[in-house]
């Protein structure tokens, strides 16, 4: 196995995807998820955290969002089964296209 070099934060990651932070940080809290290993949490302070991703976990989260996206039924029912906030749910679901 090859030495893991850098990780990317879930604010970069949503950047990069073009994604709602919220949403990946809701899709990646249940660490079933993603394989072990593809999320690390980072120390930024003696008692604060922040969540970052492996390229294999960028890759594996990448898969998993364009697989839900293939119609919105999919991407509702993805949404639904995968993420907890009900709020945050809906947000997400009123930016869908009908």
């Amino acid at each position: 196995m090859a030495a893991m070099l850098h990780v990317c934060s879930i604010d970069y990651v949503a950047r990069m995807l073009g994604e709602d932070a919220q949403l990946l940080e809701a899709i990646i809290s249940n660490d079933d998820n993603l394989t072990y290993g593809n999320i690390v949490s980072v120390y930024v302070g003696p008692d604060e955290t922040s969540t970052a991703l492996t390229d294999d976990g960028i890759q594996e989260l990448t898969e998993m969002i364009r697989a839900a996206r293939i119609t919105n039924k999919t991407w509702h029912e993805f949404l639904d089964d995968f993420v907890d906030d009900i709020d945050l749910v809906a947000r997400i679901k009123a930016k869908s296209p009908r």
